[in-house]
C-alpha cells in the first residue's frame, strides 16, 4: 500500500511516537481526574463541584438564616461561572449534600423532596429549593478576608477559591468517596466532636500516636446508625496506615408477641444499603429457598426504620435467624477506608488518621496567619484615616477655607498638614454631619480600640503558642455546636463484638424437644418423646432387650460406636418414633452382619474420649474428629480380623482403670496414653489369656467408680495397690467388685 502524499501547503510536519504522545495525553488526563474530579483535598475535605456550590450558593446570599432559592438557580449560576459539567451530575451533587441519611453533617438545607433511604431519587431541581447550614457556613468563614488564595474560572471572567478556610474537620465528619485513574478514595464518615477532641489533643501533643487519637476516634459514625463488629486491632491498623475497613451491621431487637413467639425488628440500616432494594433482595432469597429460616418480611417504617422478620418457627434462636441474614444479605456490609486524598491540594497520598488531622490543623493555621494580616491591614488603614480625621478637627476652620477657596483641595491639604494621599480623601469625602464635636470623640475612642487590637494581633502573629491556642479555641466553639449532647451530634453508630455463631441451618430448622433415644441389644433404635425415667415398660422384640437409653434433645447428634471400630453419626430428629420398636439401626448405616453397636451417646463438642479394643490397645480422640453425617461412618479404632471395639468412654479425669477378662485390674496415669485421630493405639494391659473387658476415665482424687449389678454405686479410694504403668498385668479388684468385670454406664 503507498504512503499517501502530504499536500506542500500544510506547513512542515514533526514527526511524533505514537506511544509518547498516547502517555503524554492519558498522563494529562489522569492528572485532571485525580485533582479535579475524584479525590477531595484534605485541608476542606472538598471536590471541586461540592466546593463550587458552596461558594456559589454563598455568592447568591443563601445564608441560614435567608431563604430558600430553587436549586436550578443554584444549578445553573454553578455550571455557568465555575463548572462547565453536566446540569444533572451538579444537581445530583447538590442533592447529596442535603441528604441526612448520606451525610453526617449536611451542608446543604433542602426544602422539598431529596430523596429517601429507599432508593427513590429527589425531585426535578425546578422543584426542591436549598439554602446553606451552620456547617457549611463555618466552612466559609472568613473567605472574604484573604485567607485563602483564588484563581480564574475556566472562562477568566469570574475567581473561584482554590480552597475553603474550613473551621470544621470536613473530610472525616462527612467522608468522601471516588474513582480516579489508578487510584480511588473511600472514607467513611466520623463523629465531629470525637475529631475536634483528637484534634484538641494534637495540639497539645503535637507527637501523639495514632494509638491514643483512636481512643478520642474509636471509628467510623454513619449518618443511618448500625453497630460496627471490626475487632479494635484492625480498626487500629486501618488508621495508622490509612487504608482498611469495618464491618457494619443492621441494629435490630427481638420482640416478644407472647406465647414463646417472637419476631425481629430491625431500627437502623447499614450506611449507602438501599431499604426498598433490601427487602426485593430478601424476598428473591426466600423464594430461591436460600433463606429457610425466615418465614416473611415486612415494612413498617414511617419517619423511622422499621423492618420486620417473621422466623419460620418459634424455636428458631434469634442469634441463628439474623447470623444467616447477615450472611446472605446486605444487612452486614464492609465499609472500605482508602483516605487516598490531594496533601497540600495537589500530591495524591494516602494519610493516616493523625496525617489528615496534621494537615488540617497546619491549614487552620495558614488560615488564622492571613486572617490576622488581612485584619493587620485593614487596622492599619483605618488609623490612618482616623489620624487624618483628626488633623482635620484640629484645624476644622482652615480645612473648610481650603475646601471652599482652593481649585486643588487635595494638594492643598496634603502640603498643607503633612497627610497622605489616603487622609486627603476621606477627609474630602466626609459628609457636613460628621463635623461635630461627639463625631470627634467617637473617632478618638474607635482610634484607641484599633491600637488595643492592632497590638493584640500583632502579639499574635509573633507567637506560635498563641496562634496554637487561638486554633484550639475555635476547635472547642465548633465542639460546642455538635458536641454529644446535641442532636446532631450525638454518636448514632455503635460498637459491639460479633457473636461466633456458626450457623446450621438444618438444625436450625428443627423445633428442640426432649427425647429418650432406645438401642437394643439387636440393634433397634427408636425415639421417644420426653426424657423417660422408668424403662420398665419398655416393650422389645421377643428375644431382644435395652442395651442403652439416652437422654438428648431433638436437635442433638447421636453417636454409635460399633465393634469394627467406625462411629456413625444420625440426627436424634431423623430417628423412628417411639410407636412400635423402631427400626434396625442397619437400615440408617451401614454396618456389616459380623458386627454390632458398643455404645451410643450424646455427641458434646470438644469432648474427648478414650477407644479401646478386646486385644488392650487403645488411644484418646476428641470427640470433634469422630464426627461424620454419612452412612458409611468415619473409621477411627483400628481392629484385626480376632478382635473388635469394645470399649468407648469419656476421657474426663487423671487415671485410667482397665480390667481383663482374666479379672485383674490396673490403674496407670491418663497421661500415658497417646491422643490420636486414627490407629490402633497402644497396649493398655497385658494378658496371658483373654481380652480386654472394660475401660474406665477417673479423677484419682474422687477414687473409681464402679455400678454393682444391683444399680448401686461404689467408689474406692485407696487404689495404691493397683496404680502401676500401662501394659503391667494388674492385680485382682476390690472386694465387691462386678463379677461381670464391668464398671457399669459410661455416659
Amino acid at each position: 500500500m503507498s504512503k499517501k502524499a502530504i499536500p506542500p501547503e500544510s506547513g512542515p510536519v514533526e514527526p511524533v511516537s505514537l506511544r509518547d504522545a498516547l502517555e503524554e495525553r492519558y498522563l494529562a488526563y489522569a492528572l485532571s481526574t485525580i485533582t479535579q474530579r475524584a479525590l477531595p483535598d484534605v485541608r476542606d475535605g472538598l471536590k471541586p463541584v461540592h466546593r463550587r456550590l458552596l461558594y456559589a450558593m454563598r455568592l447568591l446570599k443563601l445564608d441560614p438564616e435567608s431563604g430558600f432559592k430553587k436549586c436550578a438557580r443554584v444549578v445553573g449560576d454553578v455550571i455557568g461561572k465555575f463548572h462547565p459539567h453536566g446540569d444533572q451530575a451538579v444537581y445530583d451533587a447538590l442533592v447529596r449534600l442535603a441528604q441526612d441519611f448520606a451525610v453526617r453533617f449536611p451542608l446543604v438545607d433542602g426544602q422539598g423532596n431529596f430523596g429517601n433511604i429507599d432508593g427513590d431519587n429527589a425531585a426535578a431541581m425546578r422543584y426542591t429549593e436549598a439554602r446553606l447550614t451552620a456547617i457549611a457556613n463555618a466552612l466559609l468563614e472568613g473567605i472574604d478576608e484573604d485567607t485563602v488564595d483564588f484563581r480564574e474560572t475556566y472562562d477568566g471572567e469570574e475567581s473561584e477559591p482554590v480552597v475553603l478556610p474550613a473551621n470544621f474537620p470536613n473530610l472525616l465528619a462527612n467522608g468522601s468517596s471516588g474513582i480516579a485513574v489508578g487510584m480511588a478514595t473511600s472514607i467513611p464518615p466520623h463523629n465531629a466532636a470525637e475529631l475536634c477532641d483528637a484534634a484538641l489533643h494534637l495540639i497539645k501533643f503535637p507527637n501523639a500516636r495514632t494509638e491514643t487519637l483512636v481512643e478520642y476516634v474509636p471509628g467510623p459514625d454513619f449518618p443511618t446508625g448500625g453497630i460496627i463488629v471490626e475487632p479494635a486491632e484492625s480498626i487500629l491498623e486501618a488508621y495508622k496506615t490509612g487504608r482498611g475497613g469495618f464491618r457494619l451491621r443492621a441494629r435490630w431487637e427481638k420482640e416478644d408477641l407472647g406465647r414463646g413467639t417472637y419476631q425481629i425488628v430491625i431500627t437502623e440500616m447499614p450506611y449507602q444499603v438501599q431499604k426498598a432494594r433490601l427487602i426485593e433482595k430478601i424476598a428473591d432469597l426466600m423464594l430461591q429457598k436460600k433463606l429457610p429460616l425466615l418465614a416473611d418480611i415486612r415494612d413498617e417504617s414511617t419517619e423511622d426504620v422499621r423492618l420486620v422478620l417473621e422466623p419460620k418457627t418459634r424455636s428458631i434462636e434469634p442469634d441463628i435467624l439474623m447470623a444467616s441474614l447477615f450472611q446472605a444479605t446486605d444487612l452486614e456490609t464492609r465499609i472500605s477506608l482508602n483516605m487516598n486524598v490531594l496533601s497540600q491540594g495537589r500530591i495524591p497520598n494516602v494519610l493516616g488518621l493523625r496525617e489528615v488531622l496534621r494537615e488540617w490543623l497546619e491549614h487552620r493555621k495558614v488560615v488564622l496567619l492571613r486572617r490576622s494580616e488581612f485584619r493587620l491591614n485593614k487596622i492599619e488603614n483605618r488609623l490612618e484615616v482616623l489620624g487624618g480625621y483628626l488633623i482635620a478637627y484640629l484645624n476644622l476652620d482652615e480645612v473648610i477655607r481650603i475646601i471652599r477657596e482652593e481649585d486643588k483641595p487635595k494638594q492643598e491639604l496634603i502640603s498643607t498638614f503633612k497627610l497622605t494621599d489616603m487622609q486627603a480623601e476621606a477627609i474630602l469625602n466626609m459628609r457636613l454631619r460628621s463635623l461635630r464635636k461627639l463625631e470627634e470623640m467617637e473617632i478618638r475612642r474607635e482610634h484607641e480600640a484599633l491600637e488595643g487590637e492592632r497590638k493584640e494581633v500583632m502579639a499574635l502573629l509573633k507567637s506560635d503558642a498563641a496562634q496554637w491556642r487561638r486554633i484550639g479555641d475555635e476547635i472547642k466553639e465548633i465542639r460546642e455546636k455538635v458536641g454529644p449532647d446535641t442532636e446532631l451530634g450525638r454518636r448514632r453508630t455503635r460498637f459491639a463484638e460479633a457473636p461466633m455463631v456458626d450457623v446450621d441451618l438444618a438444625a436450625a430448622m428443627i423445633e428442640k424437644e426432649p427425647v429418650t433415644v432406645i438401642l437394643s441389644q439387636k440393634g433397634w433404635i427408636r425415639s421417644m418423646r420426653g426424657h423417660i425415667d422408668d424403662l420398665s415398660g419398655l416393650q422389645f422384640k421377643q428375644g431382644d432387650a435395652l442395651k442403652r437409653a439416652v437422654r438428648a434433645q431433638t436437635t442433638d447428634t447421636i453417636v454409635l460406636f460399633a465393634t469394627n471400630g467406625k462411629f456413625f453419626s444420625l440426627g436424634a430428629d431423623k430417628l423412628p418414633g417411639g410407636r412400635g420398636h423402631g427400626e434396625p439401626a442397619r437400615l440408617m448405616i451401614d454396618l456389616e452382619e459380623n458386627h454390632d453397636i458398643v455404645e451410643a451417646f450424646v455427641h458434646v463438642p470438644g469432648r474427648k474420649l478414650l477407644v479401646a479394643s478386646s486385644a488392650g490397645n487403645g488411644f484418646i480422640v476428641g470427640e470433634d474428629d469422630i464426627v461424620a453425617m454419612t452412612r458409611k461412618g468415619k473409621q477411627v479404632l483400628n481392629v484385626s480380623a480376632s478382635d473388635e471395639a469394645t470399649v468407648c468412654t469419656p476421657a474426663a479425669g487423671d487415671m485410667v482403670a482397665v480390667i481383663g477378662e482374666n479379672r485383674k485390674l490396673l490403674c496407670f496415669p491418663l497421661d500415658e496414653l497417646n491422643e490420636m485421630t486414627r490407629g490402633r493405639g497402644v497396649r493398655l494391659q497385658r494378658y496371658k489369656d483373654g481380652h480386654l473387658s472394660d475401660a474406665r476415665v477417673f479423677s484419682k482424687a474422687g477414687g473409681l467408680p464402679w455400678t454393682d449389678s444391683a444399680g448401686r454405686n461404689h467408689s474406692c479410694t485407696e487404689l495404691r495397690e493397683w496404680t502401676g504403668m500401662r501394659a503391667q498385668a494388674g492385680r485382682l479388684p476390690p472386694k465387691g467388685f462386678p463379677k461381670n468385670n464391668k464398671f457399669g454406664p459410661a455416659f
